[in-house]
């Protein structure tokens, strides 16, 4: 899978994407999706995106275009939205939308962005519980239009819970890293996993050094990174973590 940003020659595989993806979504007319995928990704429109700095337009690959995030800079300093992570129906369930979600939150923190807002009409239940299993909470809702018709679109953010960096695991599972809750290691500070993101079940540690999940545990009862050595010196509450 490569991840890139967006260039002219992908409208059309972004376009049909987006017409198929809310198709599957969202509980629209066609009528009302095909005027959606013009008013956002018609040519005049497209070009704008591409051509502006405060708007990140990702495309993820598999032999060929599959699918693609779009978030826009609203604040230096502060708030990003993330107005769309689309995948192709054929496509989902590869990892494809975490891989799309991470890049695009590392490339808007790299902006100037402090936290992220995630925009879901309210009845794609999917994508609402997208958002909350990566520790954004609904802060609000807006009525937007759609092709002239009136639409709720619920508001998530992920400034309360900002302290959170979702991962997925190698066996599929979303656990959250606490950059707030750090142990000292012989070359860079782990920190705390939990697996979800109310902090109530502790899942392992995650090594800075290598940014990588570190969960093997010798028989002295020490935290050791199999990617880069990095060791944690262990204490009395460890196996809480295992």
């Amino acid at each position: 899978m490569d991840i890139r940003e967006a260039r002219p020659d992908d409208q059309a595989a972004i376009r049909e994407i987006t017409k198929r993806s809310l198709e599957s979504s969202y509980s629209l007319s066609p009528t009302t999706i095909e005027g959606a995928v013009e008013e956002w990704y018609g040519e005049e429109r497209y070009e704008g995106k591409i051509a502006d700095d405060g708007t990140l337009l990702l495309v993820s690959e598999v032999d060929g275009v599959v699918g693609f995030a779009e978030g826009v800079l609203v604040a230096e300093g502060g708030q990003a939205d993330l107005l769309w992570l689309h995948v192709h129906p054929d496509h989902r369930g590869q990892g494809i939308g975490q891989e799309l979600y991470e890049h695009t939150e590392q490339r808007l923190e790299e902006m100037g962005a402090e936290y992220l807002r995630g925009r879901v009409l309210a009845d794609n239940q999917m994508g609402a519980t997208f958002y909350e299993e990566r520790g954004f909470e609904q802060v609000d809702d807006e009525h937007i239009e759609i092709d002239d018709d009136r639409y709720v679109e619920y508001i998530y953010s992920n400034a309360v819970s900002r302290q959170l960096r979702s991962l997925v695991t190698d066996d599929g599972r979303v656990v959250y890293v606490d950059r707030t809750d750090e142990e000292v290691g012989s070359d860079a500070p782990f920190n705390v996993v939990l697996e979800d993101p109310e902090g109530e079940t502790h899942y392992g540690y995650f090594c800075t050094n290598c940014e990588q999940l570190a969960n093997a545990m010798s028989a002295n009862g020490r935290i050791k990174c199999a990617s880069c050595g990095n060791t944690r010196k262990p204490t009395r509450w460890d196996a809480s973590y295992l």
